[in-house]
């Protein structure tokens, strides 16, 4: 069974544990379209199902007077996870294996020693892909004030300039909007918040387009409304008295239909784009002379065509892009 690593990057509360269970433990109405599975790891499934009771709490608010998620997490894990899922055709023996890496937000950001910054450094460099979580109230609100210290991008920017250097093989970059849903509902919200991440993250997208990277790193935008129902209503400052000028921005959501149910939207579309891209590896290895991958893909030719068929209707318009690298996503 061939392995993939994929490192999930965001700062500290920012959402990454609950994108990673939206986009890959709900996606039951997509999956059932197709011949392919995705079966979490026995440890994977129960914490995913703690973070997903989490998610599905947030519609638990009778007087619909504002909830925040941020409230209803555990302090951030000082521990490193990882969350495994095997992927194959439903009735079969699992033929890939996805680790998705998960470590605290705090490490990208704040300098943790250097045998944290060796290990941050070595998942982000050895995974295929990369998740970028971002807090969209933080990014778009109040003219992007706390943007800087929700979302954290300059480090977030800088892990990849210390570990993208002299690449060998291929790589997907995947920016995943979260907590989105007040921002695309209609197509100028849409396109404001696609403009809104191109500006906020320029030298993130400047970087990727060097000349060293332009034709390794395929680069897309993929909003994820998490919850589906709750949309962002107001930011409520916390002043801490014992920190002079120490204030904390807490962000309040709030269901637009007070019986509304939990419906995730898009989420499993950064999964969809995970899988092209590793099938797109497959389908142009001896075109592209990569033959690093040789030994890499060993795939039952049915499995191929379910991982076709689940990854062919990528979306790439409506708040979604591709940036670059449109030919390390072509599956035909």
């Amino acid at each position: 069974m061939r392995e993939f690593n994929i490192t999930m990057l965001g700062a500290r509360y920012v959402g990454k544990t609950s994108l990673l269970t939206s986009m890959c433990y709900e996606y039951e109405e997509e999956i059932a379209k197709t011949n392919i599975q995705l079966v979490p790891e026995t440890r994977t499934a129960s914490i995913l199902e703690k973070s997903l009771i989490e998610l599905k709490s947030l519609n638990d608010d009778p007087d619909n007077e504002g909830v925040s998620p941020s409230e209803r997490v555990i302090s951030e894990s000082q521990d490193v996870e990882s969350f495994t899922f095997q992927v194959g055709q439903k009735g079969k023996k699992p033929e890939i294996k996805l680790n998705f890496w998960d470590y605290p937000g705090s490490w990208n950001t704040d300098f943790k020693g250097e045998a944290i910054d060796r290990y941050v450094k070595e998942k982000i460099t050895e995974s295929v892909a990369i998740v970028v979580a971002i807090d969209t109230p933080a990014l778009m609100e109040a003219n992007g004030k706390w943007h800087q210290s929700q979302n954290r991008p300059s480090g977030i920017i800088n892990r990849f300039k210390a570990c993208y250097v002299d690449l060998k093989s291929p790589r997907l970059v995947i920016l995943a909007p979260i907590k989105c849903e007040s921002y695309m509902q209609d197509e100028k919200s849409r396109q404001e918040l696609i403009n809104k991440i191109k500006q906020q993250y320029k030298g993130l997208f400047d970087l990727f387009q060097s000349q060293q990277l332009v034709d390794k790193v395929a680069v897309v935008i993929t909003p994820v409304q998490t919850v589906g129902n709750i949309f962002f209503s107001y930011i409520h400052i916390i002043n801490d008295i014992e920190k002079v000028d120490k204030i904390t921005p807490i962000f309040k959501f709030k269901k637009q239909n007070p019986d509304a149910q939990y419906s995730p939207k898009d989420n499993e579309q950064p999964l969809k784009y995970l899988l092209r891209f590793l099938l797109t590896l497959h389908l142009k290895n001896r075109l592209w002379g990569w033959g690093y991958v040789r030994d890499w893909f060993k795939w039952d030719e049915h499995l191929k065509q379910a991982i076709r068929d689940f990854a062919k209707d990528c979306k790439n318009s409506d708040g979604f892009e591709v940036i670059q690298g449109k030919n390390l996503l072509d599956i035909n």
